[in-house]
């Protein structure tokens, strides 16, 4: 995917997830991002070619300039776009099978952690992300 927009690729119905993103909407100034549930026939195919079974996702992605990030390295990616979050990038420093080990272990407890919804929740028309 090359665009002037940076696409997140994300779990629709995970609460974490569905607040991740609306976390980000809210600091994205720029209006760079763009938000895509998996789980919809626009995000079932891109989860596909990256490995991410869009029924039972085990992570989400972002892409960007061409690139697909998956798991701890789409969340430090994504980090460092946002004004006043660059500094997370201090974290690329752990090597990427202890962040991803961390990533995996939270991605795993998601739903009994943070909650599931019955359907997902998309960004309105205008960008702003629903409460």
């Amino acid at each position: 995917m090359n665009s002037p927009h940076g696409l997140i690729l994300f779990d629709g119905v995970c609460v974490l997830c569905s607040r991740g993103c609306r976390f980000v909407s809210k600091r994205d100034r720029r209006g760079y991002f763009r938000f895509v549930p998996i789980q919809l026939a626009e995000g079932r195919p891109l989860a596909q070619q990256l490995g991410i079974d869009p029924d039972h996702p085990d992570s989400f992605a972002f892409l960007a300039n061409g690139q697909a990030y998956v798991k701890s390295e789409a969340v430090l990616r994504i980090a460092r776009e946002l004004p006043r979050w660059q500094w997370t990038w201090v974290f690329q420093f752990i090597p990427r099978v202890i962040r991803d080990a961390i990533y995996d272990l939270v991605a795993r407890n998601r739903y009994r952690w943070f909650g599931r919804r019955d359907a997902c929740i998309l960004p309105n028309s205008d960008r702003s992300w629903p409460s």
